[in-house]
């Protein structure tokens, strides 16, 4: 065999070797999506629980991940009949004009220990604005995506008017998330 017989089958062995892992393609199994605010001091919790997400994602290259969530905004549910069908009105969620939110994220900066960061814009009211995402991933075989995000409400047109006076609601809104993954059909 001549050295330049040796030398291809080397060559394309190497290639194929350093070629960078392909992402994984998931689909959500399961999760829980809520948001925390205050009205008038008090503290209430609500969740999204019809929201959707795929996820396309390789921890070896974070930078290549793909995040999108659909949040229909009229299943917001804070365990008060009262505050959701507020939240459902033009001086909320506008659920008759903007009937879904929706969160995409391209690329993932690692910040170490599996906790990454997605500079990703939500969509809200017809408004797009960049929200950071700090995210945890616990691999596995169904894995997990746990994420923490502050919204600025008034950004979004979200409680404005008369809502936006800032003692009575304040502007910050913590929203939190946990996923979990099935790989994609």
């Amino acid at each position: 065999m001549h050295v330049r017989n040796r030398i291809l089958p080397l060559a394309l062995a190497a290639a194929f070797a350093a070629a960078p892992a392909a992402a994984a393609d998931y689909v959500q199994a399961s999760g829980a999506l809520s948001f925390a605010s205050e009205y008038q001091g008090e503290t209430f919790v609500g969740l999204f629980p019809d929201f959707s997400t795929t996820l396309s994602f390789d921890p070896a290259a974070p930078q290549d991940a793909k995040l999108d969530v659909s949040i229909p905004l009229a299943s917001a549910d804070t365990k008060n009949g009262e505050r959701d069908g507020t939240l459902k009105t033009a001086d909320f969620f506008n659920v008759s004009k903007f009937a879904t939110a929706r969160y995409t994220a391209t690329g993932f900066r690692s910040i170490g220990d599996n906790r990454y960061v997605a500079d990703g814009t939500l969509e809200l009211r017809g408004v797009k604005k960049t929200v950071p995402l700090t995210l945890t991933w616990t691999p596995g075989e169904r894995p997990v995506l746990s994420g923490k995000a502050t919204v600025k409400r008034l950004d979004f047109g979200v409680g404005a008017g008369d809502w936006g006076d800032l003692s009575i609601i304040p502007n910050d809104v913590a929203v939190s998330t946990r996923v979990t993954f099935r790989p994609a059909p």
